[in-house]
């Protein structure tokens, strides 16, 4: 990298094409020195749209990343296409940046997850924030500091690396100069793209990354101040509401709108099998929805009663996941075999804040505000719904109270922008608690068949079929010379889809469970037999941690596991009373480099509150298309009541890279639970929620 900058308009640079919608806004930043930080060739990663066209204007591209702006105010502010979910990252992501420019965290401001502002991104899942995203951020303020630092050496003729930069400022120890950030970009029009950057620092160095920091903007999500997609408002706005079929996958026989036409501003809609209404006020749209008349068609379908045979009956050709030595062979000569069937329910994602959308339109430009966790992916869905260029759609996400992998799609936004499109007016569409548990995707439900074969306390042989839930975590760590794993597709009675950790949570229940029932027949403490099998250095360092911090061994009521996912590695210890109930959760967690030991340690004790409703509670019952326990009042998630003690170790690796932690802690801890109430009963419990 030069230390001379080279200066262009922003929308005339021969190293990056920004998109024709963002080129008028970055030039309304005005002058100083704007970085574009790029992450190549993951474009295509969610979406599936590698090569298509933004509605017939320029490529998706082909690049994902962030913008960092300083102004000739000094102002630094950072553009990405993340979004807030509860897990903090504006915090993080912010302490990236405030690390490698030298400025207090204070002084950084986010935008984040507005298309008609950030560049494109993927969207915020699979814990991809703080491995990708975190790391651009830094070589992007480390090449701004380097940038600015050339500059002022180039001023002072002096060489750079005598300088050092600090509090926004660049300063000559031997002079006593110094200038400020604000100064060295005033009256310019610097931009620089990046796909390498200058060096950032090591871990091991950092001053303000790798600290626990306050919560950015704590204050107003404490207060209630802080607005959230289903708290805003536009002039002239109507509520809408969706006529929901009588089952899953129901036609409409017959629709009479007429009573629902007939209340004082009411706007009925019917398209094909889509049917609401928009009204001045909740009150009036759901008495609108009340009085139309509908019939609907539904076909006969499975229920939860006849799941688990539902699947099995309908599995595909099974996918190899992994196959190497003979199973058959070292299974046949084994002196210690094993078979077992493990079964996982549906679980429904309940987040805080049920879907919400608000749509605008203007002209034939439309704007929706949503919770979701891939803006982009939802752009284009609105586009194609309504025929539209990309660039005719803006999807702006404010802080959404939360998402677990089940906020991908965007149904609430097309259907307040179908609702608002007929009414000429904006329309703000919530979800009720019972639409979000009958009609958004549920974790996928699974059977997982394992047979094994031991000999002199080494695993020799392991077969592992997984039907339906899915694939993530289905390859195990234990050092196991005969393997034989696939995964088998299955028709799903529910809709089904991403849910925190994915299949790595049900993949984990299964085979952590099993390992502990070989443990126990070859007469080997769970522990012991797990090392024993275990060359992985980060895998059995989480489970001495935990273990040691249990105090393993003092206690039979009790029961271990491990677990790993996006290069993070968890393992979990539990005590349970003779009752069952859960009295103590130890946790040990390796993600790396910690950045924000508190928040972090936040992170893992809500997927252990999490956890604990899918290991113990959860499960949706369905009969015939339609789902029977819509309400929290019928579908049990954990409560204060609940809780047992959580403590938490962090294993800070500062020679590994930061991983993510939004969800690994969550899939070792239903196997833990069910290993020690294995340990204080002497009943094996083998179906996910374990009852």
């Amino acid at each position: 990298m030069t230390f001379e900058p080279e200066r262009y308009e922003l929308n005339e640079s021969p190293v990056y094409d920004f998109p024709p919608d963002r080129r008028e806004f970055l030039k309304r930043l005005g002058g100083g020195l704007l970085i574009v930080a790029l992450i190549s060739g993951i474009e295509a990663q969610e979406s599936g749209t590698a090569g298509r066209r933004r509605g017939g204007g320029s490529p998706v591209p082909k690049e994902i990343g962030a913008w960092l702006h300083i102004g000739e105010d000094g102002a630094i502010t950072v553009f990405t296409g993340k979004v807030e979910l509860g897990q903090n990252i504006r915090t993080s992501l912010s302490q990236a940046v405030a690390e490698e420019l030298r400025v207090p965290l204070s002084s950084i401001r986010m935008v984040m997850a507005d298309t008609d502002l950030v560049p494109f991104d993927m969207g915020t899942f699979g814990s991809l924030t703080t491995p990708q995203m975190a790391p651009q951020l830094h070589k992007a303020a480390a090449a701004a500091r380097e940038l600015l630092t050339g500059m002022a050496a180039k001023s002072w003729n002096v060489p750079a690396a005598n300088l050092a930069a600090a509090n926004g400022y660049i300063t000559d120890p031997a002079s006593g100069k110094r200038v400020s950030y604000a100064e060295l970009t005033h009256g310019q029009k610097i931009l620089e793209t990046i796909d390498g950057g200058a060096p950032v620092t090591a871990p091991a160095d950092w001053r303000v990354a790798g600290k626990s920091a306050p919560k950015v903007a704590g204050r107003s999500f404490v207060t209630g101040e802080h607005k959230y997609a289903s708290d805003l408002n536009r002039p002239g706005m109507l509520t809408g509401k969706v006529l929901r079929p009588a089952a899953f996958g129901a036609k409409l026989a017959s629709f009479d709108g007429s009573p629902a036409e007939a209340i004082h501003g009411v706007t009925v809609v019917r398209d094909a099998d889509f049917a609401g209404v928009a009204a001045p006020s909740a009150f009036s749209a759901t008495q609108a929805l009340k009085a139309i008349r509908a019939e609907w068609k539904a076909d006969p379908q499975p229920s939860d009663r006849d799941l688990f045979t539902h699947l099995k009956s309908t599995a595909k050709d099974a996918r190899p996941a992994n196959e190497k030595g003979s199973f058959d062979d070292a299974f046949a000569s084994a002196p210690v075999k094993l078979k077992q069937s493990y079964q996982i329910a549906y679980i429904a994602h309940t987040p805080l804040e049920p879907r919400a959308a608000l749509a605008e339109w203007n002209g034939d430009r439309l704007t929706v505000w949503t919770g979701t966790q891939r803006p982009f992916g939802v752009r284009t869905e609105l586009a194609q719904a309504f025929h539209l260029p990309e660039e005719r759609v803006r999807v702006i996400v404010p802080d959404t109270g939360s998402g677990y992998g089940g906020k991908h799609t965007g149904e609430a936004a097309i259907e307040a922008a179908r609702l608002a499109r007929a009414a000429g007016k904006p329309v703000k569409l919530v979800w009720t608690r019972e639409e979000e548990f009958t009609w958004a995707y549920a974790r996928p439900a699974g059977v997982i068949e394992i047979a094994s074969g031991v000999d002199n306390g080494a695993i020799t042989a392991w077969e592992f079929h997984n039907y339906n839930s899915g694939t993530a975590g289905i390859e195990t760590l234990y050092t196991i010379p005969n393997q034989r794993v696939q995964f088998h597709t299955c028709d799903s009675p529910l809709r089904q889809g991403s849910y925190r950790a994915l299949a790595s949570t049900a993949n984990h229940f299964a085979r952590e469970t099993h390992v502990d029932e070989l443990a126990h027949a070859a007469g080997i403490d769970p522990l012991e037999f797990r090392l024993k099998n275990l060359k992985d250095q980060r895998m059995r360092a989480v489970l001495q941690a935990a273990a040691e911090k249990f105090g393993w061994g003092k206690t039979k009521l009790a029961g271990i596991a491990g677990g790993f996912e996006k290069n993070g590695y968890v393992a979990s210890a539990v005590e349970v009373g003779r009752d069952r109930k859960v009295r103590r959760v130890v946790t040990a967690f390796d993600c790396g480099a910690v950045v924000n030991p508190d928040h972090l340690k936040n992170q893992i004790e809500g997927a252990i509150v999490m956890g604990l409703g899918g290991a113990l509670f959860e499960s949706l019952r369905f009969d015939n298309g339609r789902v029977t326990n819509a309400r929290l009042s019928a579908y049990r998630v954990p409560r204060f009541s609940d809780m047992p003690a959580l403590e938490t170790v962090l294993v800070d690796r500062k020679d590994v890279r930061s991983s993510g932690a939004g969800e690994c802690p969550i899939v070792a801890l239903a196997p833990a639970i069910g290993n020690a109430i294995f340990a204080a009963t002497g009943v094996r419990l083998r179906s996910m929620p374990l009852v």
